[in-house]
């Protein structure tokens, strides 16, 4: 069997139409015809019902239909595979960063990545974690970092990589700052300059200053953390941001102090598609990251 005539059954079947097959896969009907019937020959069974008014499956071609692009996927990791092996450490690797963790949380990884494998392309994009899961599952990213853990049943692996308390963002002015933890309450009256409200934080955010018993004063909401420092500065308000971006701020008039019994934090999770082929520069790249965030957490808990 040809791989490429469950290909063209594939086809048939999502159009339920030779012709409108034909026109997608560029080639003649009649030959698409001939394909199938050969295909039909060595199953020994009928895979189209064929009548004057539709075309439809036969039992025997669902049952062929499930597993088909199975059979593909499968051939194409294999083909893949092959191709690893004869170009190893090479490749592209095509990574998804949200917005929200900028530079602060990855250049040290990315340069150290650059350094070892200098023949890796990395490409990286920044798009929101929605666009990032989508972008995995159709196959225009390798590798995404999000702020969420992904649900049970979604068709990702997944490593959580941080675990970042959010800290209060202050002028230096402000009689806070002089503080060395401050509940969370303490910012009842104060104005806040927020993560936009399609993200992950601001939702979190929300829901914790409700169960302190107030409703934050947002003055402010903003994808750009370099933005809400800027606000920060100008004295427009407080903001809540990752203790790792607070400890890179190169503010000389910023402040940040840390929360008592903080449950507000930054997941950092990389994922990856599930039960797919993973080329040799992105099994690499995760494996790397791993290891250098791993290092970077068990060094942080013993300063």
């Amino acid at each position: 069997m040809d791989i490429r005539h469950l290909t063209y059954f594939i086809e048939v079947a999502k159009h339920s139409s030779f012709t409108k097959a034909a026109r997608t896969l560029h080639v003649s009907q009649p030959s698409l015809s001939k394909t199938i019937k050969q295909l039909e020959r060595e199953f020994d069974v009928p895979l189209f019902y064929r009548s004057s008014k539709k075309l439809e499956l036969t039992d025997a071609g669902e049952a062929v239909l499930k597993n088909a692009q199975n059979v593909i996927d499968a051939f194409q990791n294999l083909q893949a595979g092959v191709t690893d092996l004869a170009d190893i450490k090479k490749g592209q690797i095509r990574i998804g960063l949200p917005p929200i963790i900028g530079a602060a949380f990855v250049s040290s990884l990315i340069s150290s990545f650059i350094e070892d494998f200098p023949l890796i392309d990395l490409r990286l994009s920044e798009v929101g974690s929605i666009a990032i899961k989508k972008g995995i599952t159709e196959g225009s990213l390798d590798v995404g970092f999000i702020c969420n853990v992904p649900l049970q049943g979604e068709d990702f692996e997944c490593k959580q990589i941080l675990h970042d308390p959010l800290v209060a963002v202050m002028h230096h002015d402000h009689p806070l700052s002089l503080n060395e933890h401050i509940p969370l309450k303490a910012l009842e009256e104060e104005h806040f300059i927020l993560y936009r409200n399609d993200f992950s934080l601001h939702r979190s955010i929300i829901e914790e200053c409700l169960r302190q018993g107030f409703f934050p004063n947002a003055v402010c909401e903003s994808s750009q953390k370099d933005f809400m420092l800027q606000m920060v500065e100008a004295k427009l308000g407080i903001a809540l941001l990752p203790e790792h971006i607070a400890k890179t701020m190169q503010s000389h008039v910023l402040s940040y102090v840390p929360l008592e019994d903080n449950p507000l934090h930054l997941e950092l999770v990389m994922i990856w598609r599930k039960d797919s082929y993973l080329p040799f520069a992105a099994r690499t790249f995760i494996e790397e990251a791993s290891s250098y965030y791993s290092t970077a957490q068990k060094e942080a808990r013993g300063s």
